[in-house]
């Protein structure tokens, strides 16, 4: 689930974060927990970002173990994602291991008398993405960057 919030928040540009809880530092990853003086306490089953660690960026639930070990400077940020957005991510998770998600090279099929186009993505391969699937549903979260 970590990794599919971690693209859910991406393609939000929405971490849920406010600037009061990002902690920056030197961490240590040891033995696959993370370490450091200027980390956040974080309660059972919060969820956190990971930022500048070159093997272990992305969101994270608290306790972790298993990550990669690593020394960096960087950041871990406290973040605040709806419950909405977590019941989400599930279904996107179900959504991406269906059939929903399979990729034809079709953007028009008929047999049998029957016929349908499928949207395509413009390189002549049509896909469902769960971004497709799930806009309306995630839009209400999505941030404008301005500073492109």
């Amino acid at each position: 689930m970590e990794t599919t919030l971690t693209q859910i928040c991406e393609y939000l540009r929405n971490w849920f974060t406010a600037n009061e809880d990002k902690y920056t530092g030197d961490f240590r990853i040891m033995r696959g927990m993370l370490m450091g003086d200027n980390l956040p306490d974080l309660l059972e089953g919060e969820y956190f970002r990971i930022v500048g660690s070159r093997l272990n960026d992305g969101v994270y639930q608290y306790p972790v173990y298993g990550l990669n070990d690593e020394e960096f400077t960087g950041a871990v940020w406290r973040m605040r994602i709806p419950t909405s957005v977590i019941a989400l991510s599930g279904e996107i998770e179900a959504f991406n291991n269906s059939d929903a998600a399979a990729v034809s090279p079709y953007t028009s099929e008929s047999f049998g008398g029957y016929s349908y186009t499928k949207a395509g993505s413009g390189d002549g391969v049509s896909a469902y993405s769960w971004q497709d699937a799930f806009r309306s549903r995630l839009n209400r979260w999505r941030k404008v960057d301005f500073t492109r």
